[in-house]
């Protein structure tokens, strides 16, 4: 398929036959399928759509995806799914079935550092890293604003209020801001990294998820088309790093930083911003690793 944006759906693939021809000599040695590098033990997945009627879109949890499960998932399968052709795993979302905290419909893979306790997560302090190589197949053109194409998240860090102040203030909800959004935006890398609006801000107020509180400041990383690139966020204690393919990491190190309150957890995966009737995106992922 060409790397172009269009109304044309990716086809699902065919996979190739693992069996031996009658006629093969016993010493030709049958085709293998080889498939994205992503070891879903850590993940669970995030869908468009509300199948189950429950009133949020539908997930499904690492031990159901681990082991090629989610191969096997009928509901899974027209979002995310293998392209044996390139080796790679493709998310596919529309405007549909969205989060509590969102406007937009994602298949987006979220980190669970435990599997069993999604409440678990880490700290600055702790640190973590996700990288991944991927490209953006297709993405629907934006007829509603001065972009060509609709804007896609493609990896995050995204706050969460700790199990320790959701008891100490008596929270009901523990949803944090992101931390740090990856977008693609008519072919350019972006990267949004909240910032303090006031820097002396403190105490309490540093957990609000308010706009008054948290504005993202957003820097371009470098062009990448359609085509495949690498991607690397770095985490550690009040410093961010992001490197596209071998260019030059960029560093945020700032008080922000410092005061961040809330833990953390990857995201990574299609989440498009917008709603707009027809909309549409598909992006592959060759690769995918987090580590603590």
């Amino acid at each position: 398929m060409a790397n172009c944006s269009s109304n044309d759906e990716l086809d699902r693939p065919t996979s190739t036959s693992t069996e031996t021809p009658s006629n093969e000599t016993p010493n030709e040695t049958p085709t293998t399928i080889n498939y994205a590098d992503i070891n879903f033990s850590n993940w669970k997945v995030t869908l468009p759509v509300d199948e189950n009627n429950n009133g949020k879109p539908d997930e499904y949890q690492p031990d159901e995806l681990v082991n090629f499960g989610y191969q096997t998932l009928t509901p899974v399968q027209p979002f995310m799914y293998d392209d044996t052709e390139d080796e790679s795993l493709v998310f596919y979302t529309y405007p549909e079935s969205s989060t509590t905290n969102s406007s937009y419909s994602r298949t987006e893979l979220r980190e669970l550092i435990n599997p069993s306790n999604a409440r678990e997560n880490w700290t600055l302090a702790e640190g973590g890293t996700m990288k991944g190589r991927l490209k953006v197949a297709s993405v629907s053109q934006d007829t509603n604003s001065s972009d060509e194409f609709h804007d896609v998240i493609i990896m995050q860090i995204h706050g969460i209020i700790s199990e320790e102040d959701m008891a100490i203030h008596g929270f009901s909800g523990n949803n944090g801001p992101p931390l740090l959004k990856i977008y693609w935006k008519d072919g350019y890398i972006w990267s949004h990294k909240k910032s303090l609006v006031d820097e002396s801000t403190s105490g309490d107020a540093l957990l609000t998820t308010s706009n008054t509180i948290w504005t993202d400041i957003k820097r371009n990383l470098g062009y990448v088309g359609y085509d495949a690139f690498d991607f690397e966020i770095i985490a550690s204690n009040a410093r961010l790093s992001v490197q596209l393919n071998n260019e030059t990491p960029y560093v945020y190190e700032d008080v922000s930083l410092d005061k961040w309150p809330f833990e953390n957890y990857f995201k990574a995966g299609n989440y498009l911003i917008t709603t707009d009737a027809n909309a549409f995106s598909y992006i592959k992922y060759y690769n995918l690793y987090i580590t603590h």
